[in-house]
């Protein structure tokens, strides 16, 4: 079993999910910052990639099994920009005011409006691991032009839910960790986990 992974991520929000998540499993995570470990470079084209990409490198460095994220916003009008470029999507430094104005001038006059979050985690017990666990999430809904709520980050204000017809930012925090990408690659994965330990 894993006793211990390091978070190829400096985000404290996910570091803090991701421990709460993994504790009840008897997993330590460790954040790559307390190990001096620099972000990796995300030079690909595809969320997968990335992400194997932060394992893999955070997985080397630390010489401890690693799980890593990439997850971003796809919209079918735009060819599903601004995808794995989502947090820079208007450049950097990252900014996501800008970013936000950006999406809606690049959606103006355009009926099309739906759009998903999309979330791939990837688990490696070892940097050159030949089988890492991955797991993915979606989830479906419309870009709106006027912001709506006070909660989320980044486009969460201007992504309304399917389902619920509420923005990101206006779902209270459970519901949106029951409907969001992050949340369903999570399940997915903490379902792979258990099965490895069904297994072992």
């Amino acid at each position: 079993m894993i006793p211990r992974l390091v978070l190829a991520s400096g985000n404290e929000g996910k570091l803090r999910e991701f421990r709460r998540l993994l504790a009840p499993r008897g997993i330590e995570v460790i954040a790559q910052a307390e190990l001096s470990i620099p972000d990796a470079d995300e030079p690909h084209a595809t969320f997968i990639e990335n992400a194997l990409a932060k394992a893999r490198h955070a997985s080397a460095m630390a010489k401890l099994p690693a799980l890593a994220d990439d997850s971003g916003l796809c919209v079918a009008a735009l060819g599903g920009a601004p995808g794995v470029i989502s947090a820079r999507y208007a450049g950097l430094p990252s900014s996501d005011a800008r970013n936000n104005a950006k999406l809606v001038a690049a959606l103006q006059g355009i009926a099309d409006r739906r759009a998903h979050y999309y979330c791939v985690l990837v688990l490696t017990r070892h940097a050159d691991d030949p089988e890492p666990l991955i797991a993915e999430g979606a989830w479906q809904g419309s870009i709106v032009d006027t912001p709506r709520g006070i909660g989320g980050f980044g486009y969460d204000s201007y992504f309304q839910d399917n389902a619920t017809s509420l923005t990101g930012a206006e779902l209270p925090l459970e519901q949106k960790n029951a409907l969001s990408h992050r949340g369903q690659a999570m399940r997915a994965l903490l379902a792979k986990l258990d099965a490895l330990r069904t297994d072992e």
